[in-house]
């Protein structure tokens, strides 16, 4: 009998990271942040700045541009027994790997709160992995298990 590998026949999941309302929320935090940047902006010209001070200025609305952005285009994607989530750098965790899992989930404020899922490796890294579906979140949660089913199982002889 031929043995199948299960994750050949797996779908691969993936969901945006964050719920669609803490998505549009980013978007019109980062255009409000840059309407009221260009309406203060005689303001701020008639102001006398030192370098340092436009530097703060300047790197301050560049992370909020760029965080803004982030949050919406992160992806959190399941292949396999691999969890992956793109983000700043991509988080990654491979099910065998993880020896611990906590999810944090409130489902009455899911729309803004994205659900959440604690992994530890069996290095000691630690990575929270957001997802606007749970059904991936727990789909990784069961290959973890299975993994660690199998670490339990005596060797075959």
């Amino acid at each position: 009998m031929d043995a199948v590998d299960p994750d050949a026949t797996r779908p691969v999941l993936e969901s945006p990271a964050y719920p669609a309302f803490l998505r549009i929320l980013s978007v019109v935090i980062v255009v409000d942040v840059v309407a009221l940047a260009l309406w203060s902006l005689p303001a701020l010209r008639a102001a006398t700045w030192s370098a340092g001070s436009l530097a703060v200025l300047g790197l301050a609305g560049v992370g909020v541009v760029w965080m803004g952005a982030w949050v919406v285009r992160s992806r959190t994607r399941l292949d396999g027994d691999v969890l992956t989530q793109t983000w700043l750098w991509n988080r990654r965790a491979h099910a065998g790997e993880v020896v611990q899992l906590k999810l944090v989930h409130w489902a009455p404020l899911q729309k803004v709160i994205a659900p959440r899922l604690l992994v530890k490796r069996r290095n000691g890294a630690i990575g929270w992995f957001q997802s606007a579906d749970p059904a991936l979140l727990t789909a990784f949660a069961q290959r973890v298990g299975e993994h660690a089913g199998r670490a339990m199982l005596p060797p075959r002889a």
